[in-house]
Parts: C-alpha cells; sequence; structure tokens
C-alpha cells in the first residue's frame, strides 16, 4: 500500500542497447523559471519550466512548458513512470534506446502534466494543513476530532497525557481533549512528542486487539507486531507472521484500521495480491473497497 505515488509502466521489450545517457545537443539549460537555449540551440525560444526534480537530468516538452524529470537505468522489463512531490522519474532497462524512453515521455505527456499538477496541488494543500503544536491545536483519533490541552496540573500516573471527554451536557456530543501534563511554556517539539508518545501507544494497544480478532477469523497466526513509520506503506506481513502496521493509522475511523488488519493478516494466507487474496480479504471485511477509497481521499496531514 502506498500512501502518495502514481505508478505507470508502458512498453514491453524493446531494440537493442542503448548508449550512455547524454543530454541531446539542444537540451536546454533550466535558470530560474524559464528554459534559456544553449549554444547548439541558438535563437530557440525560452520556453517555461512547468515541473522540475531536484535531481533532474533529463527534460522534455510536454503541453507547453518544460517537465525536468529524473530517469535512471533500472533492472526492470519496460519504461516506468513514478510521479511523487518532488517530481517525475522515468526508469528503463538498460536495452532501450533513449529515444524510445523520450517517445513514451512523450506519448504519456497529458498524462504526466495532469498528475503533476495534481500532486504538486495535494502536496501544497497538505503542506498548508501540516500538523500544529500548541494548546488548543487539534488532530484525529479513530476518525474524532481531539483538541490539545495543556495541563501541568497533572502527570497522569507517568503516562503523560489522558484523553478526556468535555462535553457540557449529557447527551451532548463528545469534546474529546487530550490533557498533556507539560508546562504552558512547553516547547513544539515536547508538546508533539507527548501527543505522539500517547498515540503510538494507543496504537498498540488497538492493533493488538484487532489482529487477535481477525486472525482468529481468518484462521492465522500472528507472532509480532511492530509500529512503522515508513512513508509509502501503511503496512506489511512476512510470512513468520510478522506484522508492521503505520502507527498513524490510529488518526483514522475504526474501519480502515480494520481494513489494513486484515489485509496484512491475509497475506498469512495468501502472498501475493491475486483474486484469491481479495477473496480472503473480502471474507472478513466485505466493504474492503470502501475503506480503501477513504484512505486514498483522506490523505493525512504532514507531521509537524
Amino acid at each position: 500500500m502506498q500512501l502518495l505515488r502514481f505508478n505507470l509502466d508502458l512498453f514491453g521489450p524493446g531494440a537493442s542497447h542503448a548508449p550512455q545517457i547524454t543530454s541531446p545537443q539542444s537540451t536546454p539549460v533550466v535558470t530560474g523559471n524559464t528554459i534559456k537555449a544553449t549554444e547548439s540551440s541558438a535563437g530557440a525560444v525560452p520556453q517555461t519550466v512547468l515541473f522540475s526534480h531536484p535531481r533532474a537530468n533529463r527534460e522534455a516538452l510536454l503541453r507547453g512548458g518544460v517537465v525536468a524529470f529524473e530517469f535512471r537505468r533500472a533492472k526492470r522489463r519496460s519504461i516506468g513512470f513514478l510521479i511523487g512531490p518532488d517530481g517525475l522519474v522515468v526508469r528503463a532497462p538498460s536495452w532501450v534506446p533513449l529515444q524510445e524512453v523520450d517517445a513514451a515521455v512523450q506519448e504519456k505527456g497529458s498524462w504526466i502534466v495532469k498528475k503533476l499538477a495534481e500532486t504538486r496541488q495535494r502536496h501544497e494543500s497538505l503542506e498548508s494543513n501540516r500538523m500544529q503544536w500548541h494548546d488548543g491545536a487539534s488532530l484525529t483519533f479513530l476518525g474524532q476530532p481531539v483538541q490539545l490541552w495543556i495541563d501541568p496540573a497533572h502527570a497522569f500516573e507517568g503516562a503523560g497525557a489522558a484523553l478526556v471527554n468535555q462535553a457540557l451536557n449529557p447527551g451532548d456530543a463528545p469534546l474529546l481533549r487530550l490533557q498533556l501534563g507539560l508546562a504552558h511554556n512547553a516547547s513544539v517539539p515536547q508538546i508533539r512528542d507527548a501527543a505522539q508518545a500517547w498515540l503510538m501507544r494507543q496504537s498498540k494497544r488497538i492493533f493488538e486487539e484487532r489482529l487477535n480478532h481477525f486472525a482468529a477469523r481468518l484462521g492465522v497466526r500472528w507472532t509480532k507486531l511492530s509500529l512503522s513509520n515508513a512513508g509509502t506503506r501503511w503496512g506489511s506481513a512476512r510470512a513468520d507472521g510478522s506484522i508492521r502496521l503505520h502507527w498513524r493509522l490510529v488518526h483514522y475511523r475504526m474501519s480502515v484500521i480494520d481494513y489494513v488488519v486484515a489485509h496484512e493478516l491475509s497475506h498469512l494466507r495468501v502472498m501475493d495480491h491475486s483474486p484469491r487474496f481479495w477473496d480472503t480479504v473480502r471474507s472478513v471485511v466485505p466493504d474492503y473497497t470502501e475503506q480503501v477509497n477513504h484512505l486514498k481521499k483522506n490523505v493525512l496531514p504532514p507531521w509537524g
């Protein structure tokens, strides 16, 4: 499972072994936000840079602007495109000529520019919503908003934090507060670390409960739980029963957590993503596609 990555593989085996990567003679030079022609392409009209990867080593003119991308040779069977927050990465086998790579980039130009724009917009939106760490800031826990409340009068028996319901009247919607036993002048890292420690304790407790629940239903046995902070995966499973789950899953509603837990446990029966695997997941989480869509549409804000 991946948090933010578009992957499109194109073309099958191609022609003969390609030469070493070299820039075409007319390759422009990036300066600021425009492309200036080199001496060999004197007289060319400068083009606006639409997107530029920080490790760009190749460029293409797509839909009226330049896309500077990172090109890599890789052990793979076809040309592949990866689009992430940094921009476009193109990978190709060693035997694919550069002209075929360039042709593939041109052929998928509309798709590339569209996905780069969507990824940039999503990244900017996430950055604008980066989590804040101060008294009164909010986060989500099991899909519910929780307000941070700094309370130096309590140490919470060494736990450092406690979740309390501050609803004013019986029957009111819950007003959840995470009380942190910190001084009012606590620094941003202190507040963030105290909240993270509490969330990680809850995630371990909840994950173990759900692992036991779904393992019994699937007839499998898990042996070890590790909390992950991986950048692109919500979870993983090994044949020996070791399970890794991203601790930030605890922000999501319980049905999403259940799906990810069931997904990883299902790998203890089927170690691939074949139809039989998805049938296994469906047997315990019939609405798993709804949970997958929720994960895709509700990307967590960056951890400040």
